[in-house]
């Protein structure tokens, strides 16, 4: 998305340094109201998709678009893939944005009390994950802001794969126990030899039952996320207590794709957030 796509009440930062991740500075791009908005805004940060190696923030923008047109702070956040470094770097950097976010409250007129996170395939695991494993300290890295909690208060996940190892007998058409898996590459090494490393990316393990407001869509005809993937995590939010959690199956859905871009969808992820997000806490 280039600046002539941005409307005059939309603003576009590009490329603001968020943390690090190893020796290499971590950037995101901003959408966001303007004039600015009399009240702290809230916020909702995208993380996007592309199997853990591959992807750009850039594809979050024309997504967030309507949210920054609407009084949101937009953020759309660049993470290592799977070459550069393997998990849980990928969840590091997604949790460093969220303290990030929190730390810069006042710079960016945001209300730290107010984050939502969203992402495809890959980023609606890796949202999942900043979902369940809110502050857990074995998953923060050290990209930076510290003394800032990572945990969010909504969370979209968008046919994001949970439990790895259950993918190839869901009937996936790729194989997804293969030794150059996005899975296996992203663990770094054969998913069914590697349980344990498995298990630490689950964003199953680590629900408690205090998970934030759940909006989950996945297609029913998905080739390479099994729609069971998204079956597998909403049963657990529920069986654990968790309140607020929404599944919803789109019929013919694919892997993404034009059933994903209708207004019938992005209307259900607008009315989540809204609803979640645009209240002030306490009314």
């Amino acid at each position: 998305m280039n600046d002539r796509a941005i409307p005059p009440s939309v603003e576009l930062i590009a490329n603001i340094p968020y943390g690090k991740g190893g020796p290499r500075r971590l950037l995101l791009d901003v959408l966001r109201p303007q004039p600015r908005p009399a009240e702290p805004m809230p916020v909702l940060v995208y993380i996007h998709g592309g199997a853990f190696r591959a992807g750009h923030k850039e594809d979050g923008l024309p997504w967030l678009l309507p949210f920054a047109e609407r009084g949101y702070f937009c953020a759309s956040i660049a993470y290592r893939l799977s070459q550069e470094a393997t998990f849980p770097a990928q969840i590091e950097d997604c949790k460093c944005a969220i303290r990030f976010m929190r730390a810069q409250a006042l710079r960016f007129h945001i209300d730290p009390e107010r984050i939502g996170v969203w992402g495809p395939s890959a980023g609606g695991h890796l949202s999942a994950l900043v979902g369940t494993a809110a502050d857990r300290f074995e998953l923060e890295g050290r990209g930076g802001w510290p003394f800032y909690s990572s945990r969010v208060q909504a969370v979209c996940d968008w046919f994001g794969p949970t439990d790895f190892l259950q993918m190839n007998a869901a009937g996936s058409e790729q194989d997804h126990d293969a030794p150059d898996s996005p899975e296996s590459e992203l663990i770094g090494g054969p998913i069914q030899e590697h349980p344990d490393l498995v298990a630490r990316a689950n964003p199953i393990t680590y629900i408690t039952g205090d998970e934030p407001p759940f909006l989950i869509m996945h297609g029913d005809r998905d080739p390479l996320v099994p729609h069971h993937q998204s079956v597998l995590l909403y049963d657990a939010l529920v069986r654990a207590g968790a309140r607020d959690i929404t599944f919803h199956t789109l019929p013919g859905a694919g892997h993404g794709g034009p059933h994903f871009d209708t207004p019938e969808a992005r209307a259900m992820v607008a009315g989540f957030f809204d609803r979640r997000l645009m209240m002030t806490p306490g009314q």
